[in-house]
């Protein structure tokens, strides 16, 4: 009981922006998996590079802000593992 009540409180816990943003943000990882079955024809090179960029550059902001914010951090490493896999396929299907 005490570490849940330890982790409600803290600056980085379900009280604060600091927990659901990322939890939101992990939308974009659920499509990406999803889409994954997809034929790679009809994935937008344009859109997967621009994901990619967004989450290079919010894997920094997560890990300047203070506090560190782990758990955003994670989520968009893990989007931007995933959207580079997608853009691998679809580099691979134009040859």
């Amino acid at each position: 009981m005490a570490y849940f009540r330890a982790f409600w409180n803290s600056p980085v816990g379900p009280k604060t922006t600091h927990f659901w943003g990322p939890v939101a943000n992990l939308g974009f990882v659920v499509a990406g998996l999803a889409d994954m079955n997809k034929p790679p024809q009809m994935i937008s090179a344009n859109m997967t590079s621009v994901m990619c960029i967004y989450s290079a550059l919010y894997m920094r902001f997560a890990w300047m802000v203070r506090p560190r914010n782990y758990l955003l951090l994670a989520c968009h490493a893990s989007n931007d593992t995933v959207q580079l896999y997608q853009f691998c396929r679809w580099a691979n299907a134009r040859g």
